[in-house]
């Protein structure tokens, strides 16, 4: 039997100084992720520290919202939603859901792209990925 992934709320993220920039431009619909200026290097979540040198030589850059589905785990509890690990096209890993899609027919290599989900109390949305 075929699952469609649910239009859940969604709590809103707890925006502070340190990660402002972050959700200022998701509300733009840039997804920024971190780069380490002294490896080359991308990184999620972004922060003011890089996690291969501990170096504060960073940046936020765009990431192009594109990655593959590295692992995934499908609840079906009230209302049924994928978490997954997506493997950015730049690298890095991320913890999302996946979602507006049949849950039933999700793949480990499945090529995905970057949605927004809007978030309770007007907050900034969420990045989640759809099937490519």
């Amino acid at each position: 039997m075929a699952t469609q992934a649910s239009n859940r709320k969604i709590p809103a993220p707890a925006v502070d100084p340190t990660n402002k920039p972050f959700f200022d431009a998701a509300r733009e619909g840039t997804l920024l992720i971190g780069l380490c200026r002294d490896t080359g290097k991308h990184f999620f979540y972004p922060r003011g520290v890089s996690p291969f040198t501990l170096s504060t030589n960073v940046e936020l850059v765009p990431s192009k919202g594109e990655g593959t589905i590295y692992s995934y785990s499908v609840t079906r509890a009230k209302e049924p939603y994928a978490i997954a690990y997506v493997e950015l096209a730049e690298g890095p890993r991320i913890v999302t859901n996946i979602v507006d899609c049949d849950l039933d027919a999700l793949r480990i290599g499945q090529k995905v792209r970057l949605v927004w989900k809007p978030t309770e109390e007007g907050a900034p949305p969420v990045a989640m990925f759809t099937p490519a």
